[in-house]
């Protein structure tokens, strides 16, 4: 017996249907990687990647772990991006160095100048089954979680 051609692809694509969208994938393969995808979003290039990091629910599964996702869609009133330390930006390179491993906790430093300002982040990552995902970002002054939390509406 010969399976015709229409009928293999006619199954595929009920198959497809039938399975829905497929869910945003998690987390990155490397702290770096996690890192640099952070800061395409504050780049002078297309509109999609000028704006920051989008507070999106696909973007918000993409980087941060559960706690810190919900903070990070909830809605706010912000002074200041908290990933540049500024209202605006013209980021220079991007440094990133490990500081330290602890279990499944990575703390990253991260420096960079913005509009000529040197700034320093420590951002705290873990590795999850999916991949490394933001878990805190450290300031001199302040948390992303703390800073999240003090400006919500």
């Amino acid at each position: 017996m010969q399976i015709k051609p229409m009928r293999i692809v006619t199954a595929a694509l009920l198959a497809l249907l039938m399975l829905g969208p497929l869910p945003a994938t998690a987390g990155f393969k490397s702290q770096e990687s996690l890192i640099r995808n952070v800061y395409a979003h504050y780049g002078s290039g297309a509109p999609e990647f000028s704006k920051g990091l989008p507070r999106d629910t696909a973007t918000a599964e993409q980087f941060f772990d559960p706690v810190l996702r919900r903070a990070w869609m909830a809605p706010r009133r912000e002074p200041y991006d908290f990933f540049v330390q500024s209202a605006g930006w013209k980021i220079g390179a991007v440094a990133i160095s490990i500081l330290r491993r602890q279990y499944d906790k990575t703390y990253v430093a991260v420096a960079f100048d913005n509009r000529g300002r040197p700034m320093k982040l420590n951002f705290i990552l873990v590795n999850g089954p999916d991949g490394w995902l933001i878990s805190d970002v450290e300031s001199p002054h302040d948390s992303l979680r703390m800073f999240l939390a003090q400006h919500r509406n």
